[in-house]
């Protein structure tokens, strides 16, 4: 993969890994923070757009899911600390590396499009 393609792809990756949690975490602020039932929509919305965001991407969906679990798990860590307040720790940052390095393998073996 050229690494304009790869660059390109780590990009649709985290902005498709946003929308996901944002789809999943208003309707938490509603279950558990009594937040507003009005969340809903605009969680309909992001998973929507979370759904088409995956369909953008240049590999197989079953890839796809494999290799975009591992920037979904450093986004939801980036999203503890900047949404949530909470500390990262050292587990964090190792757990992080090692599912980013399977998605690297994972994405190493797509075919160029």
């Amino acid at each position: 993969m050229s690494a304009l393609l790869v660059t390109k792809t780590l990009g649709l990756f985290f902005i498709t890994a946003i929308a996901e949690i944002v789809g999943c975490y208003l309707p938490y602020l509603w279950l558990k923070k009594d937040g507003s039932a009005w969340l809903l929509i605009p969680a309909a919305i992001s998973l929507a757009l979370f759904a088409w965001l995956l369909t953008l991407h240049p590999a197989e969906s079953g890839r796809i899911y494999a290799a975009y679990g591992g920037v979904y798990v450093v986004t939801a860590l980036l999203w503890l600390k900047a949404v949530e307040g909470a500390s990262l720790s050292t587990y964090d940052a190792v757990g992080a590396a090692f599912t980013l390095t399977g998605m690297a393998i994972i994405a190493a073996g797509w075919k160029a499009p």
